[in-house]
């Protein structure tokens, strides 16, 4: 079984900082982690690997530093991991990394899953992954909370919803994203970090994974971020206090004073 893992390197909280030209995040030089929920889509492919056989291959898009993130996964049970690293690539949305994405599994070769973090922290839109899956072609299931079964021709998951718990199957290949709950992402051991030092991280460019320049990037970004600033405080809060109906009775007589109510 083939496995490939998508992984986002981010910045660590409090460390961002913006680019105030573009209104993108400056990468380069801020101190970065694995997107804790690639973690466990990391966890995932590691089991089932252990479960089934195969490999767990781990690519990510990024400037050289990303490089980091791949030998930490490298260290935490894949076998090997790819950069896909350009300055093309620079202020991509989900739909431009996506695209990008996509082009290097293609370049990549077969495989029989993608497994992609439910979201990254960084931007919280979950969209890369779905976008990576059509761009394929290939079914895509998202929220996984637990893996069950999977062999030639299928996989079997569960997804967590808000009113109970679906258990669905898709045809391989396919992609899935996962959530926290889908398992607790190991410590990597003190000789798998001495061999993931070692290993070589394989580059590919926008030209080598065949991706077109107008589809890359700020270009072809669909979305664009045109404005970040922290928002105004806000002056004058009122905290009710008392019993429930006290604490109703009294909002509603403010609301009346503000003719928010008649």
């Amino acid at each position: 079984m083939r496995i490939i893992v998508c992984i986002k390197q981010v910045p660590e909280t409090g460390n961002v900082k913006i680019d105030p030209k573009t209104n993108t995040l400056i990468r380069e030089g801020v101190s970065s982690i694995i997107n804790p929920f690639d973690q466990n889509a990391i966890e995932a492919g590691v089991q089932l690997k252990e479960k089934y056989g195969g490999e767990v291959i781990v690519i990510t898009m990024g400037p050289s530093q990303a490089e980091e993130v791949l030998r930490e996964a490298i260290s935490l049970g894949a076998d090997k991991g790819y950069l896909i690293t350009d300055r093309l690539f620079a202020g991509s949305d989900t739909l431009a990394t996506a695209y990008i994405l996509s082009r290097a599994v293609k370049k990549i070769g077969d495989f029989d899953l993608i497994i992609c973090g439910k979201q990254a922290i960084d931007g919280d839109t979950a969209q890369t992954g779905p976008e990576i899956a059509e761009m394929l072609g290939i079914p895509h299931i998202s929220y996984i909370c637990a893996p069950l079964e999977i062999d030639e021709r299928k996989i079997v998951v569960k997804r967590e919803l808000e009113d109970g718990i679906e258990r669905l199957e898709a045809r391989l290949p396919a992609l899935i994203t996962v959530t926290k709950e889908a398992n607790q992402p190991r410590m990597p051991s003190l000789k798998r970090k001495m061999a993931a030092k070692k290993t070589g991280i394989p580059k590919l460019s926008a030209s080598e994974i065949d991706a077109e320049p107008n589809l890359c990037g700020l270009a072809g970004s669909a979305t664009q971020v045109i404005q970040i600033f922290a928002p105004s405080k806000r002056e004058g809060r009122t905290i009710l206090s008392g019993t429930p109906p006290e604490m109703v009775k009294n909002l509603v007589s403010s609301l009346r004073e503000i003719k928010l109510l008649p």
